[in-house]
Formats: C-alpha cells, sequence, structure tokens
C-alpha cells in the first residue's frame, strides 16, 4: 500500500507560479513512477507529467516548457514546479503512483486555480 498526500495548490495570476509537493508513505520501495494529473470543470483527467525512478521525464504538450517534474531518488517525493501559469491550468491536480505490481494509487487533489 502507498499512500500519497498532495499539498500547494492555490490561486495564483497569470503568469505566476506554484510548486507541487506530493509525499508518499507505505510501501515507497515498490514505487515505479510517480507523476501528476489534473481534471478540470468538464473536461476528462489528463497525465501531466511523469517521472521514473530512473530518473526520466514526459509531459504533455500543453506544458513543455513551463512545468518541470522532479522526485527523490527513493520515489519518496515528487514536485511539480509550474512556471508561466495560464487560465487553461486551472483544475483539480492529482498526484498518482504506479508499483512494480501495476497498482496505481491516488492523492486526494489538490486545487490550482489560475486568475487573470
Amino acid at each position: 500500500q502507498v499512500q500519497l498526500v498532495e499539498s500547494g495548490g492555490g490561486l495564483v495570476q497569470a503568469g505566476g507560479s506554484l510548486r507541487l509537493s506530493c509525499v508518499a508513505s507505505g510501501s515507497t520501495f515498490s514505487i515505479n513512477g510517480m507523476g501528476w494529473y489534473r481534471q478540470a470543470p468538464g473536461k476528462q483527467r489528463e497525465l501531466v507529467a511523469v517521472v521514473t525512478r530512473g530518473g526520466n521525464t514526459n509531459y504533455v504538450d500543453s506544458v513543455k516548457g513551463r512545468f518541470t517534474i522532479s522526485g527523490d531518488n527513493a520515489m519518496n517525493t515528487v514536485y511539480l514546479q509550474m512556471n508561466s501559469l495560464k487560465l487553461e491550468d486551472t483544475a483539480v491536480y492529482f498526484c498518482y503512483a504506479v508499483t512494480n505490481k501495476g497498482s496505481t494509487y491516488w492523492g486526494q487533489g489538490t486545487q490550482v486555480t489560475v486568475s487573470s
């Protein structure tokens, strides 16, 4: 079992920055990768960024060059640095972790609101 707790969401003006954090506990040794999804009102949940235990990262095109995902080697904590935020980045952001057995765990979500 893995437990995930997110923090760092909030209200920010367009062009501003926020950093999301996700702390994992429990069987963190089993985590192969962690990342962030987001879900805006009326839209499907979409993958934003992912980082593997080996340090490989991947991003949805809409955030490339603006967001940076990072994590420690132990897969205990993952961060999402969000710069140059846009109105369309407004969403609930969910941290997730995938284990070496293919199980997926989710955090409770944190709201990010970008205002004009």
